[in-house]
């Protein structure tokens, strides 16, 4: 059975929310739609990063504290917006739409301790929106002991499959934290995260620069990397633990002395 799907991303780098369209049966890609991108503004990037920092000391996955509540319903809101600019643009009707994936924005992730956190109401996005809204895909794997990325390796296999090419394959995705996934045939499929990406550079820049990013990477380019600092970090047991394992937005945020929050061991 096909189904016309609209995926909602929102991921660790808190640039906004993605949008794509795809014809599929849940095993292969029979058809790609049109994309689009709705940015967060200054004030809900903000209202974001104070959430990051109320959700370390959370220790249930569906509690909402202090700003958590209103960035949720942030959260929430600029889905239920990118949903219509996109259906407006590209002349859609809901009733076109058979399902929408809502993952929510990840201000969470202690896999170690079966817990990860999603901010977004499927609920009341799905009753704004008019077209049904799957969500929370992430506890389930968590609980059973895995990572919390389920659905990205099978993904990318099917994008792997499209291209009809022997040999192994692996997808590079350099997003808040840098993964892979690597695929051979229709047997080994494997994917983890692999260290610290764009949030690091992110966050030295809001607070160097009052800059939310480095554009084209322009101050990037002019330094020079920190061969200490990475040989520190380099060091910690995530990089020798085998896969799978998965690391949290903030696993990396610190001083240059200490560029780590808490240990981090093998992960199941």
């Amino acid at each position: 059975m096909m189904l016309t799907a609209l995926g909602l991303m929102s991921g660790t780098s808190l640039d906004g929310v993605d949008v794509a369209l795809i014809e599929t049966d849940g095993r292969q890609i029979k058809a790609f739609g049109p994309s689009g991108y709705r940015p967060y503004t200054d004030a809900e990037r903000s209202l974001l990063r104070q959430a990051l920092t109320e959700a370390v000391h959370l220790s249930q996955r569906d509690a909402r504290p202090g700003i958590l509540r209103q960035a949720e319903q942030a959260v929430t809101s600029a889905h239920a917006q990118a949903v219509a600019s996109f259906l407006a643009q590209h002349r859609i009707s809901p009733q076109e739409i058979d399902i929408v994936g809502f993952h929510g924005q990840t201000v969470l992730h202690r896999p170690e301790r079966r817990l990860t956190v999603q901010i977004g109401d499927a609920l009341a996005l799905a009753r704004v929106i008019h077209i049904p809204v799957m969500h929370d895909f992430r506890a389930a794997d968590v609980d059973a002991g895995g990572q919390g990325a389920p659905l990205v390796p099978v993904y990318h296999r099917a994008l792997a499959q499209s291209l009809n090419r022997e040999g192994p394959i692996v997808v590079v995705n350099i997003g808040g934290v840098s993964n892979i996934t690597y695929i051979d045939g229709t047997d080994t499929l494997i994917a983890c995260d692999t260290g610290p990406g764009n949030a690091l550079l992110d966050d030295f820049m809001f607070r160097q620069m009052h800059q939310p990013y480095d554009t084209a990477g322009k101050f990037a380019a002019l330094g020079k990397p920190d061969e200490a600092w990475i040989a520190q970090a380099l060091r910690l047991p995530f990089f020798s633990a085998p896969p799978p394992k998965s690391l949290d937005r903030n696993d990396f945020a610190g001083s240059s002395s200490a560029p780590w929050r808490r240990p981090m061991g093998p992960r199941r």
